[in-house]
């Protein structure tokens, strides 16, 4: 049988009543741990902070405020074309003259992406349009109309 070195009782050699950790009140309260959570990384827990958290001081990298970007909110024509006659339902969209007309800005979106097949003949009104969700629209017979 194969003998575990790692254990417990490894430890708790002598069954002392201390067990090797010296007076009693030694190795038994929180004060043995240094702090709750990473209380005295910069101090008494420094190496170890350097050794397994080297990146936990300073600020990494740029965040672009979304205030003056602008949140891209996108949606694919395939799913458009999937939820065309839903939409067609609730009366979030229209029909003119066998064309199905989508105002993507009043679903929620304003950038519409080429992803998917298109089989209706569309008419989608958004911001921003991708060349490929043009292309695939005007090849199924759709018009593209642009929001300035």
């Amino acid at each position: 049988m194969v003998v575990r070195k790692r254990r417990k009782s490894r430890k708790l050699r002598g069954r002392t009543r201390t067990m090797g950790w010296g007076r009693v009140g030694q190795h038994r309260k929180s004060g043995s741990r240094g702090g709750f959570g990473s209380v005295g990384q910069h101090k008494h827990k420094w190496l170890w902070m350097l050794k397994y958290a080297p990146n936990w001081y300073g600020k990494h990298g740029f965040v672009n405020p979304t205030s003056r970007t602008g949140l891209v909110r996108e949606i694919n024509v395939g799913l458009l074309d999937e939820i065309a006659d839903k939409l067609v339902r609730e009366g979030k969209a229209v029909v003119e003259e066998g064309i199905v007309v989508i105002d993507a800005t009043k679903l929620g979106f304003n950038k519409v992406t080429g992803k998917g097949k298109v089989t209706k003949r569309m008419k989608v009104i958004a911001e921003y349009i991708t060349e490929n969700a043009r292309r695939k629209i005007e090849e199924a017979g759709g018009v593209v109309q642009l929001l300035e």
